[in-house]
């Protein structure tokens, strides 16, 4: 018979008799509990694998963009043994003894816990390369802090935790707190890094809603969970929210004075993705040096890219506050036109048709609108004349083609006997 505990006893006292009863159920085999209870964990376990095995198999192949049935699988295993095992307790709580069933729910519940933790790393930071460490780090910490406990240390450590403290004004702060605060303070931020990642992949998968939209949506719910979670967290470890109010108020004085160029450029950000007026994909030209592909949009600055393969990165408010030529803005097919001269002998009537077949024949030249030929002026030395031609896919530029039809134009004006005149001068001596 074990040796009763009164209320004023250290804990530690009723820990180390919680495992030494422990420890004695598992090595007394003479004992009846210990079999139904070993019997109650096989059990257990083997259904919930079965389930689990089923579940990874019959939804393989699922379309799971938001990640949840994903979720939902992996912790099958985990939670439905947790809940067998916690049904074979309360069943047999007032008839046998249960400790080692009292063993394998804690060690159950930081499987449950490593697994989700592990989970929501991947979702929130899928192209991370520190992911594999932090989830290590996870893993040990948990499984570190339930050795601690089954082996009735963790009293022990909270004890000296508590034990070196300092304090901050009235307030008194130990190890232990401050412990607690940084656990609740990174799971409440993963937590809502999760959430945030599975509003990003629903959003994404909206193809009704534009590009732009989807990104800035998927920004400010980002934003709003983020700003969520820190005051969920502030309020769980008993900081006082009100004084985020002088940091707010700091943080306004700062924007209208150091940081008003900054903040420019992310109001700027959220206008440009809001209003749609340049999007991913536009040929957009700034000056006489930027401009090209506009690449990546971001809440500070837009990336274009020109064919030469150089990336200008372009503050958002250049783009609100300026004249910008979006060369794709409503309409992707964009003009470009190519020149020759002709010698005042040729038969224009021909041409003229000449040149408008021979831009019709290249593949990237669009037929509506038509290619067009027209006479541009009469030159000192020849008939200048201009051939006019629309494409629809101008990021891929239109040197190289314009290249091409000149040498066309050049062959068939020499198979032809068509002329193209070369300066002359005529000089008199008196």
């Amino acid at each position: 018979m074990d040796t009763p505990v009164t209320p004023s006893a250290d804990v530690a006292v009723s820990d180390d008799a919680h495992l030494t009863r422990f420890l004695r159920s598992v090595t007394d085999f003479s004992n009846p509990d210990f079999y139904w209870q070993v019997l109650a964990i096989l059990v257990s376990l083997g259904i919930a694998w079965r389930l689990a095995r089923y579940l990874r198999q019959r939804f393989a192949h699922a379309q799971d963009r938001m990640g949840l049935l994903q979720a939902l699988v992996e912790q099958t295993f985990p939670i439905l043994a947790l809940l067998l095992l916690g049904i074979a307790k309360g069943l047999s709580q007032n008839h046998f003894p249960a400790h080692l069933l009292d063993f394998c729910i804690p060690l159950l519940l930081s499987l449950t816990v490593v697994r989700a933790l592990h989970h929501m790393l991947r979702r929130s930071f899928p192209h991370a390369r520190w992911q594999g460490d932090i989830s290590r780090l996870f893993s040990i910490l948990v499984w570190g802090w339930l050795a601690l406990f089954l082996s009735g240390l963790a009293p022990e450590v909270i004890h000296t935790l508590e034990t070196v403290g300092f304090s901050i004004g009235a307030q008194q702060i130990n190890l232990w707190i401050v412990l607690n605060g940084l656990v609740v303070i990174v799971l409440t931020l993963l937590l809502s890094l999760w959430a945030a990642s599975l509003v990003e992949n629903r959003l994404m998968g909206v193809t009704e809603i534009d590009v732009s939209l989807r990104i800035v949506l998927t920004r400010v719910s980002k934003a709003g969970f983020v700003l969520l979670a820190v005051l969920l967290s502030s309020s769980l470890i008993g900081l006082d929210i009100t004084a985020l109010s002088v940091f707010t108020g700091a943080l306004g004085v700062g924007l209208g004075l150091g940081l008003q160029k900054i903040a420019s450029n992310y109001v700027s950000g959220f206008i440009i993705l809001l209003d749609r007026s340049i999007r991913l994909g536009n040929i957009v030209q700034i000056d006489a040096q930027a401009g090209g592909t506009v690449m990546q949009i971001t809440t500070r600055y837009t990336v274009l890219r020109n064919l030469a393969g150089l990336e200008f990165i372009v503050p958002n408010e250049a783009l609100v506050a300026n004249i910008v030529q979006n060369q794709t803005f409503s309409d992707s097919r964009t003009r470009a036109a190519t020149s020759v001269s002709v010698a005042y002998s040729s038969n224009l009537e021909k041409v003229l048709p000449l040149l408008e077949s021979i831009a019709r024949a290249q593949p990237r030249v669009l037929d509506n609108p038509e290619p067009r030929a027209t006479i541009v002026r009469f030159a000192d030395s020849g008939i200048d004349l201009e051939l006019c031609f629309w494409i629809g896919d101008p990021e891929n530029g239109s040197g190289v083609l314009r290249s091409q039809i000149n040498l066309e134009i050049w062959r068939r004006f020499r198979d032809e006997g068509i002329e193209i005149p070369f300066p002359q001068r005529e000089v008199r001596l008196l």
